[in-house]
């Protein structure tokens, strides 16, 4: 995997995936009715075309109503990644503890089931012995729900085991009967939110706290449907609140950024704005994002009296593939909509680890990602939640972080050019 090639190396940092909806709504069926038979498929099919017709309730409202402030009580805790000034506040406030230093950072990306790979990386990394606490843990999609294990180290790693390979995430997929007609969603949450609340307990918030006390962050990914834009969320600075209220603002978040739209029904998160009382509609951070590394002012310390410093080490978790593969496409419509939601994830993937490569070894740092080999074989469509699927991914994932055979580094279109050889990976230099 040293020095491969990733296609398509455009220098875009973000990319938007708007409209895609309809995309995983089609991926999502299609899976299902890969396994099911002609009486499901004409049932999901009716479902699908009337689920139009669901609503999640909720009081309309204009960008007026939320004006130019965040909203009350959020301020302290969240906040758009489009926004320079809230990534300087922050960036601020890490360096006050990291005396300007450069700073490691950790990446996990979405991937629904496949984040039984990253869990079984990390696992594996601990058993290495040469497993890192970074400065900074960050989490998208099935990345959020491994990033607050990641983030407290290797004392986790038993509880983190168990929340990817244990049977309670088989139910994950929870069906609808026939309230799929009036609902946004194919399927329930019910599971998806007693797995977060059985993991996510106070505890677990105290822990996080501590860490966050020291300088350490946490952030979170979601998508604001409301506004288009990815939220970011210092779970350390909710967790630091101490309170019922934040353990269930801590769990609301972490479920909203695996909210797959479609799959999955939105989240709901009340706030105030202006004198009203509002509730924004949050759903899967990869909708905006597959991975995000960290704010550029706070990985180049952009800061007032400071010298700028870089980054130090990055690394990225994919919990999925990356390249393209074969595969035969049928001729119906669920299968061309499927594979081309594949192929455009695969494709915003490459992009984006290019982009941050690029980015990092222009401002001094290292940087290197893990994803699931493209000779490994099975169902990698992020909706298998079938055990016995998960527990082969986490033994994947972990013989490869023990190993340390996991890491690669995306090529150096530059060095090519100039006729230098491409950049080591990060493992086979000794990182």
């Amino acid at each position: 995997m040293t020095g491969r090639r990733l296609r398509r190396p455009v220098f875009v940092w973000g990319n938007s995936l708007a409209g895609a909806r309809r995309l995983i709504i089609a991926r999502a069926v299609s899976e299902t009715l890969s396994m099911r038979g002609f009486r499901v498929l004409a049932a999901l099919m009716v479902g699908l075309m009337l689920s139009a017709c669901g609503t999640v309730s909720r009081e309309a409202f204009t960008a007026q109503d939320i004006g130019a402030a965040a909203p009350q009580g959020l301020s302290d805790v969240r906040f758009s990644a489009a926004d320079p000034a809230a990534g300087l506040k922050f960036a601020q406030e890490v360096h006050d503890h990291t005396a300007g230093r450069k700073v490691n950072v950790l990446a996990i990306s979405g991937g629904g089931s496949n984040g039984a790979y990253g869990a079984g990386i990390l696992v594996g990394w601990t058993a290495a012995g040469n497993r890192p606490d970074f400065d900074i843990v960050t989490g998208v999609s099935t990345g959020a729900l491994t990033a607050p294990f990641a983030y407290l180290g290797k004392d986790w790693d038993r509880r983190l085991t168990e929340a990817y390979t244990s049977d309670a995430a088989d139910r994950i997929l929870e069906k609808r009967g026939l309230d799929l007609f009036f609902n946004p969603s194919i399927f329930r949450n019910h599971a998806l939110r007693d797995l977060v609340a059985k993991y996510v307990d106070p505890p677990l918030l105290y822990a996080i706290a501590v860490e966050h006390a020291k300088g350490r962050r946490l952030m979170i990914a979601t998508t604001n449907l409301d506004t288009e834009e990815t939220m970011i969320w210092d779970m350390g600075a909710i967790a630091s609140r101490g309170d019922a209220a934040a353990l269930q603002l801590f769990r609301d978040v972490l479920v909203a950024s695996a909210a797959i739209p479609g799959v999955f029904p939105p989240i709901l998160i009340e706030v105030e704005g202006g004198d009203r009382k509002l509730s924004e509609m949050h759903v899967d951070g990869s909708v905006t994002t597959p991975f995000f590394v960290a704010p550029e002012t706070l990985l180049l310390s952009i800061l007032p009296g400071r010298d700028q410093t870089g980054p130090g080490e990055v690394s990225v978790i994919v919990n999925g593939q990356i390249d393209g593969g074969f595969g035969f496409t049928k001729g119906d419509t669920l299968s061309i909509l499927g594979r081309s939601w594949i192929a455009m994830s695969k494709a915003q993937l490459r992009t984006h680890l290019t982009a941050n490569a690029a980015f990092t070894r222009r401002n001094g740092g290292v940087f290197r990602y893990s994803a699931i080999p493209d000779h490994a074989k099975g169902d990698f469509s992020g909706l298998d939640f079938a055990s016995e699927g998960r527990r082969a991914l986490f033994t994947l994932g972990y013989d490869l972080g023990k190993s340390g055979g996991a890491w690669a580094a995306p090529a150096d279109p530059s060095a090519e050019v100039e006729g230098a050889a491409p950049s080591p990976s990060p493992a086979a230099a000794g990182h």
